[in-house]
Formats: structure tokens, sequence, C-alpha cells
């Protein structure tokens, strides 16, 4: 379909816009980004458009190069009662994301060629939206013996990572920044010493203490920091942090990069959002049980300062789905993991953007440029001749978050019942809208 979206409020950081325009597109790509015609009320006329062009007046409305998500787990294969690339592209349609990227943690886990490439094109035939793959770092995600990580590149595997599991060694870690230097993908590490971590369930400190639940320390995460910083410096090596969530590792990652490190890394809208404190607030609610843990008020307000001065370089869900009787055991026995791409963009807006710890422009580098650039891809901008991949956002548009009404198979969220505002109502993959809550669509 062709598109003529009027007058909204394009922010895209790639070619510097941020204003009124009008954007056109036709066959798949933006064909035109033109300054907004001034308004003259109603029977102003409309500039003429090829036949079959669908007119959306997005006056009042955010317009973003569409969003990416670096960390998704799909679930798919092996796992289809928690999350299907149907379903799971579905939610991220509904959530405004138009690419997301899965790990490699399915069953069997996507640690070579076969995986990879029934992703890929399951994707094609059943995605709503653009699905990358991340593979394996190991065979299997034991962590003895590197993944056939050629194979799995050139079947379309953007990155590796052996999440939900840090890379296992050193030493393999050393190799796979080496081997993965041939192909210029990053090396995505679920930073955790495990001997630090093991048996625990929330974030260690007085909250853990007075209820009687078995802390992670911070520890946990900046040592596994630390380690791979080092290696990375060592090789040259791209390595991105998942879901950093302490203040510790974000001091680490600022002297690694004033030394030359390549390092990126994320955060998620739960760690920037909520604090260890929830798990007590909700009665022990398994949907506050995410790991890294929900972190102190310290933490979180490093992640915020983090999210400003440019050190925390993307926000990704770490949409983990489970089905309900997996995860509404005792807290103890639940499995780590919320779902996310339909929260992460009104968390985003509500939380982020409207008490201004970040701008919109910031917002679409964080959940569009950046990680497009960390994987590789070209997407993140509204340029003409790009892809049209485009999210539309209603600033505006409150709503409560229901799990009732998700896309996601899952409903595993911490946030059911938060009223939250600044929702994407239209999202268009390619030039085809795959969620439209617009006007003209619900009539």
């Amino acid at each position: 379909m062709n598109w003529l979206l009027k007058g909204g409020r394009v922010v895209d950081p790639a070619t510097g816009r941020d204003g009124l325009f009008d954007i056109v597109v036709a066959d798949g790509r933006i064909a035109a980004v033109r300054p907004a015609a001034p308004r003259r009320g109603k029977a102003a006329a409309r500039p003429a458009v090829p036949k079959g062009t669908r007119v959306v007046d997005v006056t009042g409305l955010v317009v973003m190069p569409g969003l990416v998500d670096m960390h998704v787990h799909l679930r798919d294969p092996g796992q289809e009662h928690k999350e299907t690339i149907d379903t799971g592209t579905r939610a991220a349609a509904a959530g405004g994301f138009t690419t997301v990227a899965c790990m490699p943690n399915t069953e069997p886990r996507n640690d070579g060629l076969a995986v990879t490439e029934y992703i890929v094109g399951e994707a094609r035939r059943r995605g709503v939206v653009n699905v990358v793959a991340i593979g394996c770092v190991s065979k299997g995600g034991r962590g003895e013996e590197l993944a056939e990580i050629g194979d799995m590149v050139r079947a379309g595997a953007v990155a590796v990572s052996d999440d939900g599991a840090p890379v296992a060694t050193a030493y393999l870690m050393r190799m796979a920044l080496e081997y993965t230097r041939i192909f210029d993908i990053p090396v995505i590490d679920h930073c955790e010493d495990r001997s630090l971590s093991a048996g625990g369930v929330m974030n260690e400190g007085p909250t853990s203490t007075a209820l009687g639940l078995k802390g992670i320390p911070q520890a946990a995460e900046s040592v596994a920091v630390a380690r791979d910083l080092a290696i990375a410096g060592l090789t040259g090596g791209r390595l991105h942090l998942a879901h950093i969530s302490t203040r510790a590792s974000l001091d680490e990652v600022r002297r690694a990069r004033a030394a030359g490190v390549r390092v990126t890394c994320e955060a998620t809208p739960h760690h920037l959002v909520l604090t260890e404190k929830a798990v007590a607030e909700s009665q022990y609610d398994p949907n506050t049980k995410m790991n890294p843990p929900l972190r102190s008020e310290d933490d979180r307000q490093a992640l915020l300062a983090g999210l400003g001065d440019g050190t925390i370089d993307a926000i990704a869900s770490d949409h983990a789905p489970h089905h309900e009787d997996e995860k509404l055991q005792e807290y103890d026995d639940a499995p780590f993991g919320i779902v996310g791409l339909e929260t992460a963009v009104p968390l985003a807006m509500d939380r982020l953007v409207r008490p201004g710890i970040i701008d919109l422009s910031r917002m679409a580098e964080l959940m569009s440029l950046n990680p497009a650039r960390i994987l590789g891809l070209n997407k993140g901008t509204l340029a003409p001749g790009a892809d049209a991949d485009i999210t539309v956002i209603d600033p505006g548009l409150e709503m409560t978050v229901d799990p009732a009404r998700f896309q996601s198979r899952s409903r595993n969220t911490p946030f059911a019942g938060w009223r939250l505002k600044g929702w994407p109502i239209l999202t268009i993959v390619g030039g085809r809208a795959v969620h439209d809550l617009t006007p003209a669509a619900r009539r």
C-alpha cells in the first residue's frame, strides 16, 4: 500500500529531523519526507497523490522510524505453549515494533544452520514484523565449545549470545570475540557470575532479608561485566551487554569506553521503572521475578542517568513469555522473566519522556536507530529510499495495561492495571499496516 502520513511530528535522529512533516510511502519504501503544508482549515485542498494512496492525518501524533527490539524470546521452536513466531510478532506489532531480534534459547537451541534457517523461514511465512535471529555462542548453550557461528551468520544470524546463560568461561568469551571479528557482529552476554548468584531469586539486600528470599548480589553482574570488558579490550571484538541493571556495571562501561573498548549496552523498561520493593508491594507476585532481578532505587537512578548521558545505547524489552501454569508458582520455584513487547512504548512515553528524563529524539535513538546500528541492520531511519517501517504514537492516548488483550500468548507482566499515556496506534512494516488503531481503521 502507498501512504501519505500528513502533518505528524517526525522524529528521526538519523537525519536530524524533528518537526512537522508529511511522509510519502510508495512500493514499500519512503518516497519523500517534506515539510507539512500549513493548515488552512478543514476545507484546505489536499495535495495530489497517486491513486490507491491511503491518506492519514497524523496531526498531533509522533512518527518515528520503526522501533527495533534487540532482545526478544519468541520460544519457537520447542516452546510454542509460551509463544510462537506468529503470536510474538503480533505482540511486537501491537507494541509498535517493526523489527525484533530473537534470542537463541529455544528447544533445540539455535546453535547451527538448521535452527537459524527454521527461524528465518518461519518468520518470512508467519511473522508480521521483521525477525532477525541471534545464534548461540556455544554448542547447545552449554559453554564448552564454540557453536557453528559462520553457518549461522550465512543463514541470517546478526549476533551471537548464550542468553539466558552467561558465556561460561573467559577462554570461551575470548574465542567468541576473536572469531566474530571476521563477521563484524557483536557477542551479546547475559552478565552473571553464577557462583555468586546461585539459588538467588531477587536482589540481595535488606528487602530480600525482610522477605526471607535468597538474594542475588549486585556483584554477580558487575564482576561478569568487568571480565567481559577486559577480554573485549584484549581482543578488539564487539561486545554488547544485555539488560544491565546496576550502578557498578555502568561505571565499568564508562571506564572501558574511555579506554577504547568496543562495547554497547542495553537496559530494560522494567529495570528503569521498578525496584526490588515491587516484590514486597505485590506480596511475592512471581511476575516481579526476572534475571537480572529488580535492583535498588540507587541502581535505578543510575540507569536513568545512563540514559541521559549516553552510556546506555538501547532500551530492549527482554520479552520472556511463560505459560501461566509455569509462572504462577511459589516465588522460589517460578521461572524468571516477563513479557514486554506490548508495554515497552507506553512505559517509555509515560515514565521517561513525560517526566523529561529523555526526549523523543533520544527515545528514537534508544529504541530504533541504535539497536539497528548495533545489529548491523539497514533500519532505524525515515530517509527517502529506506524501508517503510514506521511507528506512529499517540502521546495523549491513555489506557490501562490489560493482559487479557495482549497479542502475546503469555500474560506474565507486573504492569497489569497500570494507567499509562502514550501508546502506538499505527505500525507499518514495508508499507503494510500490521497494527492500526487510527480512527479510520476503527470505523
